[in-house]
């Protein structure tokens, strides 16, 4: 089962953040300069998505030259994720889903990890395995704002950090809630952004998004 002391790093991790930039990298290359754009705009907290296969290179790019950066690891799917995202150094990782056999293999690792829930059996799996700390995914298609605060009554040790549909005109929304510790979202890091190296809007967007939220 995952340690208190687990836990407690990864609601640290989660309340100094309130953004997490979801990230999609097509070459390892953009890795760096993308997390130097992200922590020069104050984002210091990094899902790299497993959706390309850029995404391990990238992410051990950046755990190197970018100290100030702290990155997790998104989209994992099954133990052989969780393995490599730990031998690489990533300090989180996160699942869009709960199934078994990844939690097990979560419950023993020494990374604190975010399993995905979009349903209060979802979330009662998680929990069966220690998970108090989940992503609720996707966010927006899974019933929104209503729904997660209809989970707050049965489930009120529980905080999330939902991702998908999130952007800036409703971060902050979410962020109200008093069960939300963060908010995942890929829009301060548009591909054509990425494409064209455009890291001066990245930077741009990552300090619009935590002004709006802050305001």
């Amino acid at each position: 089962m995952p340690t208190r002391s687990r836990s407690d790093q990864l609601h640290s991790l989660l309340r100094t953040a309130s953004i997490i930039p979801v990230v999609t990298i097509d070459h390892a290359e953009q890795g760096v300069p993308l997390a130097r754009a992200l922590v020069a705009g104050g984002l210091n907290l990094i899902e790299i998505t497993l959706r390309t296969p850029a995404a391990l290179d990238a992410a051990r790019a950046i755990i190197q030259e970018v100290p100030e950066a702290i990155v997790g690891i998104g989209t994992a799917l099954k133990p052989d994720d969780l393995k490599q995202a730990e031998s690489l150094g990533a300090q989180f990782v996160l699942s869009p889903g709960a199934e078994p056999e990844l939690l097990a293999a979560a419950a023993s690792s020494r990374v604190p990890f975010i399993p995905g829930i979009a349903t209060a059996s979802e979330l009662m799996a998680a929990l069966k395995f220690g998970f108090d700390t989940v992503k609720f995914f996707p966010a927006g298609a899974a019933g929104g704002i209503p729904a997660l605060k209809a989970l707050s009554g049965p489930f009120p040790h529980v905080r999330f950090c939902p991702t998908g549909g999130i952007d800036s005109t409703n971060a902050k929304e979410w962020l109200s809630l008093s069960n939300v510790l963060a908010v995942g979202g890929s829009w301060i890091c548009p591909p054509a952004d990425m494409t064209n190296k455009a890291w001066d809007r990245i930077t741009a967007r990552a300090r619009e998004a935590l002004a709006a939220v802050s305001s």
